[in-house]
């Protein structure tokens, strides 16, 4: 039998996974009485740790949420996943105002791991290079997006200035949906109320005004997938240029070609679909086309046609037989 502190951290490990243990599942994991267990628990909530009780048939014991963090027990691949987000969003600040905390927070933890984990990590930062993006991300405040996901949890309408895509400025009152991820940038989803429709707006275009609005009833989004909307709604209005394509080819087919953050497909019938893509740029809508590796028909924008035309052009020429 386990001694009473190591008993105690494995039951402490087991209660941070998130589910409800019955307290005779535990007792038969720790190989004591169920007495045992509950005299455990209670040692538990006075070292700080705020164990919650529920009876029935679904209910056990599951570690709550108290007023201060208590010391978490990770396992060997959850302290390396931990160690190498917390220095990603320290050196790549996706959202300006973390960095510093994230190298706080990293100091700790590498103290503390174990040397066979830090030498994982340490292989990990020495043997891997991070390719800089084609552009630098809009930056995003930490206290806007708190604000902002803060509201879509407590159901309150929000009140913000926004800059639209054309840069002129306009006073919005939604009702929060999500918080989207979106490629570089981050997007919120909302019921827009005085237009009374769906609309995405970048985050780093708000400027939230306090307080918040009323509560209110959370409607249904179209096809429920907040994700899937920005990507069907958000590409075309971040690209100067978009493009529907005929591909010859079965829709699985191309979607499997496809990120989802850059074109969605639409079926025509078994061998044919639509691409909706775009790009800032014809020379890049043209390279991911030719990527396809599959024929197809491009009819608008006229920018794109004409670089295609000159495109094929050139590897005729390219091809031709020397004279």
């Amino acid at each position: 039998m386990l001694d009473t502190s190591a008993r105690l951290l494995r039951l402490l490990s087991l209660l941070q996974t998130p589910r409800a243990w019955p307290g005779s599942e535990l007792a038969e994991r720790l190989g004591v009485s169920g007495r045992t267990v509950r005299n455990d628990i209670d040692r538990l909530r006075e070292l700080g740790y705020p164990v919650d009780a529920t009876r029935g048939a679904t209910g056990g014991y599951r570690l709550g949420a108290g007023a201060a963090m208590p010391p978490l027990l990770l396992d060997d691949e959850e302290a390396v996943a931990v160690t190498i987000a917390l220095r990603t969003a320290a050196t790549q600040g996706a959202v300006p105002g973390t960095e510093e905390t994230s190298l706080r927070a990293l100091a700790k933890l590498e103290q503390v791991l174990p040397s066979r984990l830090r030498r994982r990590v340490r292989t990990m930062q020495a043997y891997t290079v991070t390719v800089p993006a084609d552009r630098p991300a809009p930056t995003v405040s930490a206290d806007v997006l708190t604000a902002l996901v803060s509201a879509c949890r407590d159901r309150e309408r929000l009140r913000f200035d926004y800059l639209d895509h054309a840069g002129s400025p306009t006073r919005r009152v939604v009702e929060p949906y999500r918080a989207v991820n979106w490629g570089q940038r981050w997007y919120l989803v909302a019921w827009d109320v005085e237009r009374e429709d769906w609309r995405t707006f970048r985050v780093d275009r708000i400027q939230p005004r306090t307080p918040t609005g009323p509560r209110f009833t959370p409607r249904e989004l179209p096809g429920g997938d907040a994700a899937a909307y920005v990507s069907r709604g958000v590409s075309s209005a971040a690209w100067r240029y978009g493009a529907r394509v005929t591909v010859h080819a079965p829709a699985a087919a191309v979607a499997e070609r496809i990120n989802p953050a850059v074109g969605t497909v639409e079926a025509l019938d078994a061998g044919t679909c639509v691409l909706v893509t775009g790009a800032d740029t014809v020379q890049s809508l043209a390279v991911h086309l030719g990527m396809l590796d599959f024929d197809f028909e491009v009819t608008e924008p006229a920018e794109l046609v004409a670089h295609l035309r000159r495109l094929a052009d050139r590897y005729a020429r390219s091809t031709e037989p020397a004279g």
